[in-house]
């Protein structure tokens, strides 16, 4: 589960190293965000001349958290880091051009196709 002050990894190209939630999207007194979550953060660590910058907000969604999704099987499904995806917020289509690490098969079903399609490993 990732809340507010959770810090995320950035599993795409865009230049951001390292991400802070502060916001958790989805309505009054929603607090924790999970796989396929949009989330509002800040950028706290960017490489130079990539597409975003330090102190810039973005909306992310989360592809990755180290507390574990139950799968409708009964199965577990569980990594190693919190990390994120920069996508723009109406489209839901990733800022970047190419995905790093495994991405869950459920985010296909939540609208984030582009993402599945340019990820390198689907679990």
């Amino acid at each position: 589960m990732v809340q507010h002050r959770t810090m995320l990894k950035v599993a795409d190209n865009t230049g951001a190293q390292q991400l802070q939630v502060i916001r958790v999207r989805g309505g009054y007194k929603k607090g924790t965000a999970g796989l396929g979550d949009l989330v509002n953060a800040v950028v706290k660590k960017a490489i130079p001349h990539g597409a975003v910058k330090k102190s810039d907000v973005v909306t992310c969604v989360i592809v990755r958290v180290r507390k574990e999704t139950r799968r409708k099987d009964g199965t577990y499904v569980r990594f190693e880091e919190n990390a994120g995806v920069i996508v723009d917020p109406k489209t839901k289509d990733p800022k970047g051009t190419r995905i790093f690490g495994p991405i869950p098969r459920e985010l296909r079903s939540m609208g984030f196709g582009k993402i599945i399609s340019l990820a390198p490993e689907v679990l």
